[in-house]
């Protein structure tokens, strides 16, 4: 089965967050406020609160990629969510925390406004319902054959 735009959306990213929550424990698993923050690969500021972020929205990704619509909504929905969250972070500056628990620096930022625009274009590159198949029909069958 040939996957959508939203649906490799889903899963590539749901991996890469995933994937980014669990490491991020290895940094920090400090859920204070801001808490105990570590930069993962010396570069994305973490801590428990950033992490499980992550872990969850991965795993909500992973659990909508292989629903057609379901992975175009989830695509769309987290572009304007992971928008508002990079507009936020670019706002209050590096170094600093979204309610002061999730700490965020300019490579935070960036790396949110691509998941942002990843999510957009996958999600407008799938059509609101799949494409019809041939996958199934009988060679020089037809869809509207009628057997009396």
């Amino acid at each position: 089965m040939k996957r959508s735009p939203a649906q490799t959306y889903a899963l590539v990213i749901g991996l890469a967050l995933t994937a980014a929550g669990i490491v991020g424990f290895l940094y920090s698993s400090a859920f204070g406020k801001p808490g105990e923050v570590d930069d993962v690969f010396g570069v994305l500021s973490v801590n428990g609160w950033h992490n499980l972020v992550h872990l969850l929205s991965g795993l909500l990704l992973l659990s909508v990629a292989s629903s057609y619509s379901a992975s175009r909504t989830i695509a769309i929905t987290f572009s304007a969510v992971y928008a508002a969250i990079a507009i936020w972070g670019f706002t209050i500056g590096s170094g600093e925390s979204i309610l002061g628990i999730i700490p965020v620096n300019s490579e935070d930022n960036v790396l949110h406004l691509l998941i942002s625009l990843a999510g957009l274009f996958a999600g407008l590159a799938t059509g609101s319902a799949p494409k019809p198949s041939l996958a199934g029909t009988q060679p020089g069958g037809s869809f509207r054959e009628l057997k009396l």
